[in-house]
């Protein structure tokens, strides 16, 4: 019998980014990356855990945002060709690396992912990821939480009650229609949780969500446990601590294995070292340079002079440091077992687009650790959150603190001089969705008035998006975050300024609900709170 425990959380994200309006549009490639990068790898590693029969317990959070791209019809026809032209370029990069043997065989690695990758994803998938992650949930292999209907940082919103409430039960209902069953638990966005929040959980049918380190360790009542055990709010709701010994082993500048010297450099991309006539019919407008995913160099050390990548060097690294990452979980609970008179939970949250978009031997790295730590030692069973509180229903009660895992640990990342202007906006708009779901709750359901009322609400909760304040503080697209955030909130206060005055332009609204295509069936009267 295991010793203790080792909960496994990857949280898909990426804001809501559809332009219809354009032919293609530079932040679309976002998701196409994802999918090729992390999405379909992720995939594939699971269909093979499955088929080799290895006991495997994972936990993916899957945003509402994501689950609506990946549903999108739009979206999936540009991300196949996106996907062929990769294909084109992979054939074209074999050619051109021929006479340097070991870039041809780099290439050629490249070229056999792409090719592979649009068999899995037309074939394969028939174009539904959603369906994928679900079929392997109904095996057994994953459990999927969810998180807020656009990634709101709760922790702010919190002064409109109506926006909070809003955010997690449109995000309970898409779940609910993606995969036909309640959502388990939450990955609040960023992690951030205030003192009550538990409430919204709970109405929205949630059992658990997760929290920073400190959210446990400064909660109301002392756990005997620390954060090697869930917290039972006081509504009954438990919180799950992230460990920090975990994360710093993975996401750590100076002590992560992504930043071994033999793993492949994401920076060093054709798209950008290419000459630019070359690869002209392959960037966005031919004219943009981005990244296309093919690269050649490794990481080697903080130079310029970058080492031609290795494949089986990186392959190498990958199942060494798997190894070692597993050798430390064992250590842990061993150590932590003596001192508990229940077997420690090791909770180790990550975002999933780092393995495999930003640490390209990310999924590799997780294979081989999934698979030794089912085979090779039997001190420490993966599980779920649910898994768990299914074992040891019974844990401390108290409330967490207020907490996040962004920088310092609190708000800072998301409210500071260069994004504190949205919120002013963004209350006061929640506070008219408030007033507006209120005053117009009996309004007809096939009326123009819901239909107004429904993309307002939309438009609402785009505007309250997390990403844009990240994007404005981090100093990456950040004219488009800005954009993001006033499109929004126009469209928005136009919608409800049409409500009120009962001059709804019909045309207009057609073209909105086109534009922005999330939720089909959202009620705006969430907005009048629980």
């Amino acid at each position: 019998m295991a010793q203790g425990y080792f909960c496994l959380v990857l949280h898909a994200h990426l804001p809501y980014v559809r332009h219809p309006e354009h032919p293609s549009f530079f932040e679309e490639s976002w998701l196409f990356e994802a999918i090729t990068d992390t999405y379909i790898p992720l995939l594939r590693l699971l269909e093979g855990l499955l088929s080799d029969e290895v006991p495997v317990r994972l936990t993916i959070s899957l945003s509402p945002p994501l689950i609506e791209m990946l549903n999108d019809r739009l979206l999936r026809e540009r991300y196949l060709a996106h996907l062929n032209k990769l294909c084109q370029l992979g054939d074209k990069e074999i050619i051109r690396k021929h006479g340097t043997p070991h870039l041809t065989e780099v290439a050629r690695m490249y070229r056999r992912l792409l090719y592979e990758t649009q068999t899995w994803y037309a074939d394969t998938y028939a174009c539904d990821l959603v369906a994928a992650f679900r079929r392997l949930q109904e095996a057994g292999v994953i459990e999927l939480a969810t998180a807020g209907a656009t990634h709101g940082f709760l922790p702010i919103l919190k002064t409109q009650p109506a926006s909070v409430h809003a955010q997690l039960q449109v995000a309970a209902r898409t779940y609910r229609r993606a995969f036909g069953r309640e959502a388990p638990g939450f990955w609040l966005p960023e992690c951030g949780y205030y003192p009550g929040l538990e409430a919204e959980v709970d109405a929205a049918g949630g059992r658990y969500f997760f929290v920073e380190t400190h959210g446990i360790l400064n909660a109301s009542a002392r756990s005997p446990y620390g954060y090697l055990a869930p917290l039972a709010c006081p509504n009954g709701v438990a919180a799950f601590g992230r460990d920090p010994a975990s994360s710093r082993q993975v996401w750590s500048q100076h002590e992560g294995y992504p930043g071994d010297p033999w793993y492949r450099d994401f920076y060093r991309d054709i798209g950008f070292d290419a000459d630019l006539e070359y690869i002209r019919p392959y960037i966005l407008d031919g004219h943009t340079r981005i990244f296309t995913g093919f690269k050649y160099h490794r990481i080697t050390g903080v130079t310029d002079d970058k080492a031609v990548y290795e494949p089986e060097r990186a392959r190498e690294r990958a199942d060494a440091h798997a190894a070692d990452f597993l050798s430390r979980q064992v250590d842990a609970v061993r150590r932590y077992a003596a001192a508990m008179d229940r077997p420690p939970l090791i909770v180790a949250l990550y975002d999933a687009e780092l393995f495999g978009h930003w640490w390209f031997e990310g999924p590799q790295f997780l294979n081989y650790f999934i698979r030794k730590l089912a085979f090779d030692q039997d001190v420490v069973e993966m599980i779920t959150p649910s898994d768990y509180l299914a074992r040891h229903p019974e844990v401390p009660c108290a409330e967490p603190s207020a907490s996040s895992w962004g920088d310092q640990g609190y708000s800072s990342f998301w409210i500071n001089p260069g994004n504190d202007w949205i919120y002013r906006h963004l209350h006061d708009a929640g506070g008219r969705m408030h007033r507006l779901a209120c005053r117009y709750r009996e309004v007809d359901r096939s009326s123009p008035s819901e239909r107004a009322l429904n993309q307002a609400a939309r438009s609402l909760l785009l505007a309250q998006s997390s990403d844009w304040p990240f994007i404005m503080k981090t100093g990456t697209a950040v004219d488009y975050a800005h954009g993001r955030v006033r499109d929004h909130l126009a469209r928005f206060h136009s919608l409800c300024d049409d409500v009120e005055a009962d001059r709804i332009d019909l045309r207009r609204l057609c073209a909105l609900e086109t534009m922005d295509a999330i939720f089909a069936d959202i009620d705006f009267r969430l907005f009048a709170g629980a």
